[in-house]
């Protein structure tokens, strides 16, 4: 594998990145569902974006994660479960929405600290 793929595309562990992907592939069949309900088939344009966002999630994920840990701390904050589990699902599709603009924030991080890492 080519050592920029290695270090940005490969740079989370792959636990992180299969669980990510797997609500990502969630919050994708969701969207779809939702476009075919208008009684046209679904645009090129939306099918591309679903892919992409799909795929990105989960660096997407990491950088909201990442600048919540750095933001947040070891804090823990008791709340009703029904707000917590609202606020997650709005952040994952936020992040999901986004993905595309934030991801490359997290590949270029990761590519950042795995050459740091080698060195």
């Amino acid at each position: 594998m080519h050592p920029i793929i290695q270090k940005t595309l490969g740079g989370l562990s792959s636990q992180y990145y299969f669980r990510q992907l797997f609500f990502s592939l969630l919050v994708a069949s969701f969207v779809l569902f939702m476009s075919s309900q208008g009684g046209k088939s679904i645009q090129i344009g939306m099918l591309l974006f679903v892919i992409i966002s799909t795929f990105l999630y989960p660096y997407s994920r990491f950088v909201y994660e990442s600048v919540v840990g750095f933001i947040m701390g070891n804090n823990v904050f008791f709340i009703n479960a029904f707000v917590m589990l609202f606020a997650k699902f709005f952040t994952m599709m936020m992040c999901w929405a986004f993905a595309i603009f934030v991801a490359p924030i997290g590949l270029a991080y990761l590519y950042y600290h795995h050459s740091k890492v080698e060195s």
